[in-house]
């Protein structure tokens, strides 16, 4: 009897300390750009160790360069990065390995915006205008496309790389408008500098719905910790939940652990333009709808932006089997 006793106190002992040993896998995830108000259901899953309760440690950076997110993730420096769907269908046909896994923002965040004041209002106004782009060549397909479905002469425009300076460079009046702008930021600072805009949505005029954002693993990742990913997805997507119905907390959550990096006022008015988005992917948030995914990659082809013969089925793994 005292053996017995002896030897199931020595089971608990070792069931306790090998448990206790147990570490969590630690996993790398890097953002598309600096943290703002996209971001804020991954920082509400941290604060309250959403990610732990999955046994993972998680760490966020901002990317160095945001251009090297996607090469990054394929050779193994990140484990997990978010970006867009263009890009990475741009990359797969370049022949880097990277999925899509998950959905975060389901339209089109990109934009064409104008002035209120120009009275711009639709792609036909802007026909002899000058447009400032990104210097990112599908965009100016996207403009393309958008002229050609609203019968105007995309040929009488002029189209001017001017980087990243989108909003400065409409404010100062050398541009008529610019396209490459979010939506759900670029037109809240400028109203907050008291510029109010008019925005010409692309999935209005012709231009198939998208992924704005998206979370993204590479093939070999995907093949190595099919658990992890999904615990990750589960993670993520429960975060995001809370952050649909508590936006405002959310922002005091990304600002608790980025106060160097927000800007309040943008991000607090950009939650409240993202949460119908979040809300609106399938409700399951997370989740990649494939007739979405492939009427864009369907556009993108058609374009010329990508090979006729890239298998899109490979692009991207939809996870809603894990998230009803």
């Amino acid at each position: 009897m005292k053996i017995s006793l002896l030897f199931i106190l020595i089971s608990i002992s070792v069931v306790a300390c090998s448990s206790s040993d147990e570490k969590n896998q630690e996993v790398l995830l890097t953002l598309d750009w600096y943290p703002n108000a996209n971001h804020a259901g991954i920082y509400v899953a941290i604060e309250d160790k959403i990610f732990e309760k999955n046994s993972i440690d998680l760490s966020v950076e901002p990317p160095a360069d945001p251009a090297t997110v996607l090469n990054l993730i394929a050779s193994g420096e990140s484990d997990y990065g978010l970006f867009y769907q263009p890009d990475l269908l741009l990359a797969r046909d370049q022949g880097v390995p990277v999925v899509a896994i998950a959905g975060i923002v389901p339209r089109p965040l990109n934009s064409i915006m104008t002035l209120k004041s120009s009275n711009l209002i639709r792609p036909k106004d802007l026909e002899y205008k000058k447009i400032g782009f990104p210097g990112i060549p599908w965009n100016q397909s996207m403009l393309n496309t958008m002229m050609k479905c609203d019968n105007a002469d995309s040929s009488t425009l002029d189209v001017i790389d001017v980087g990243w300076s989108l909003g400065q460079t409409l404010l100062s009046k050398n541009v008529d408008a610019i396209i490459g702008a979010y939506w759900t930021h670029e037109s809240i600072v400028m109203s907050n500098e008291g510029y109010e805009t008019n925005i010409i949505y692309p999935d209005e005029w012709c231009v198939p719905p998208y992924y704005e954002l998206i979370l993204v693993t590479s093939e070999e990742n995907l093949e190595k910790n099919p658990e992890i990913v999904e615990k990750l997805i589960i993670s993520l997507s429960e975060g995001y939940r809370k952050a649909i119905s508590e936006p405002q907390n959310s922002i005091d959550i990304l600002i608790k652990y980025n106060e160097d990096s927000v800007d309040e006022k943008v991000d607090r008015a950009g939650v409240e333009l993202l949460v119908p988005l979040w809300q609106n992917n399938n409700n399951l948030f997370g989740s990649i709808n494939q007739e979405k995914w492939l009427d864009f990659s369907d556009w993108m082809k058609s374009e010329k932006l990508i090979s006729s013969d890239l298998d899109v089925n490979k692009t991207y793994k939809d996870f809603s089997y894990i998230l009803r």
